[in-house]
């Protein structure tokens, strides 16, 4: 190889670890711009073990059916309940769904919660969409919420950003279009996630807590942080997590298998019809059928319908 050969090639090897370098700070820039806009200081980095990776990252989601009686007016309603457990890169700016393999997507933990029972003449939808990062023991990046039914319909999602920027949107008067920002704290609806990554991470005792969006919207509640009791028995098989709101008297208790992956057995909650010391209590109980583990996304097509028989949806 002659002279100039050689120092083309020099040039060329500069030139692509000078490229190689840059996306790595890249990279790190992002990261680090990521963690430093949520992180607090009891925060830190979250050690992923090699079979929490076998069972999370496998290119599959978990399904899990439940048999679902919601109370709702002063009655229990049967319908069904579903929860889908999913990894998935996320852009940590615009907080969606990448759509591309990137080095700076952050890997988040997806629960959809779907609700699905009837009032009477008409049908209720709920569903709950809550990611929480998995590196990081972090807050929730973003949480959403939806109901529809025959009168309307209302939604309200949450930005972990500088502060928790929150908007919400209403059929109901006096409800409309609201903005808010708070103060960060914790909340109801991302201790499901953290529940499958590691319950040893559960707040337990009395502490101030965001209540779950759908409890707000159906009950119509100011959207801020309530006092909360927090307890966490757990047993050989399974296990009980209980947050109480002496203020709101709601209570939700989650039974789940005390060993990983801690799939969620069955969840029980209890409101008062009013927030007056109702003597009636009515609880909404949801009790696991099936759960699969399988890759949905790529399963529209008619012949993955039996898939619903498995999971007694029909």
């Amino acid at each position: 190889m002659n002279q100039k050969n050689l120092s083309f090639l020099g040039l060329f090897l500069i030139a692509f670890l000078f490229v190689s370098c840059n996306q790595t700070a890249q990279k790190n820039n992002v990261e680090d711009k990521y963690i430093s806009e949520i992180k607090k200081d009891e925060e830190e980095v979250r050690k992923i073990n090699q079979q929490f990776k076998e069972y999370w990252f496998a290119g599959e989601a978990e399904i899990t059916s439940y048999q679902l009686s919601q109370e709702r007016y002063g009655e229990i309603h049967q319908g069904s309940a579903v929860t889908i457990f999913v990894t998935e890169d996320f852009l940590p700016k615009e907080q969606v769904k990448a759509n591309e393999s990137l080095e700076t997507n952050i890997p988040v933990l997806k629960l959809n919660l779907v609700k699905k029972f009837n009032t009477g003449i008409y049908p209720y939808s709920i569903m709950t969409s809550v990611f929480n990062p998995i590196n990081v023991k972090s807050h929730a990046i973003k949480i959403s919420n939806s109901v529809q039914e025959w009168c309307g319909q209302v939604y309200m999602q949450l930005n972990n950003r500088k502060d928790f920027e929150i908007v919400s949107h209403s059929y109901f008067q006096g409800e409309a279009d609201q903005k808010i920002d708070l103060d960060k704290t914790w909340l109801e609806d991302e201790l499901w996630n953290i529940l499958r990554v590691n319950p040893a991470e559960l707040p337990t005792g009395e502490i101030m807590i965001i209540p779950s969006f759908e409890f707000l919207r159906l009950r119509h509640k100011k959207t801020e942080a309530y006092n909360a009791n927090i307890n966490l028995k757990q047993g050989d098989s399974i296990s009980m997590y209980t947050i109480s709101y002496p203020n709101l008297e709601r209570e939700l208790t989650l039974y789940f298998n005390s060993k990983f992956p801690f799939e969620i057995e069955k969840w029980e909650e209890t409101n008062s019809l009013n927030n007056t010391n109702d003597t009636l209590r009515l609880k909404t109980v949801a009790t696991r059928l099936k759960s699969i583990k399988t890759p949905y996304w790529q399963q529209n097509s008619e012949k993955f319908a039996p898939l619903r028989d498995t999971l007694q949806l029909n």
